[in-house]
């Protein structure tokens, strides 16, 4: 297994919309394996695989504090919604920076799983609010998106800043 780099807010790659994949195969594995890896060792709780510079609709979740209830959903459609929550979300492209979010308390989706077989999952809470952060990712979309204009211009400010302090 290989820790992957993560890409950071403002990069547009980080804009891209990712690709359905057409084959479930050793490969596809791997990158999940990776992106596990590379998810703990941040520490994170959810990565999308655009995220990590693959364009593919792929992404992965594990709430557990022992890291041993991993989710993989590879090409995940929202078939419903129900609800509204705000929390709180950070991101693993946008580090240090924590805002509120409005999104659905409830979600059904449906993906393919490790081993390419469909599955339908309905889910509410903090998962449902991961699930429905990673799939914006695969649209291009990043959670400072919901946030107002002033504050998406101090968030990129901070973190072209640190890029700089960075290289």
């Amino acid at each position: 297994m290989s820790i992957l780099n993560v890409l950071h807010y403002p990069d547009e790659r980080l804009r891209r919309v990712a690709l359905a994949i057409e084959n479930v195969d050793d490969n596809t594995r791997k990158l999940i394996d990776d992106m596990f890896e590379t998810m703990y060792g941040a520490p994170g709780i959810g990565l999308a695989a655009v995220q990590v510079d693959v364009l593919k609709r792929l992404i992965i979740i594990d709430l557990s504090e022992n890291k041993d209830q991993p989710f993989c959903f590879i090409n995940p459609q929202i078939l419903s919604r129900e609800g509204k929550e705000k929390v709180e979300e950070g991101c693993l492209s946008v580090p240090g920076i924590y805002a509120d979010v409005t999104r659905s308390k409830w979600i059904k989706i449906q993906a393919l799983d490790r081993q390419g077989d469909p599955f339908e999952q309905e889910f509410e809470g903090l998962m449902a609010i991961c699930v429905q952060h990673e799939i914006d990712h695969l649209d291009g979309k990043l959670f400072v998106d919901y946030l107002s204009e002033m504050k998406r211009v101090r968030i990129r400010k901070k973190m072209e800043k640190l890029r700089r302090q960075t290289f």
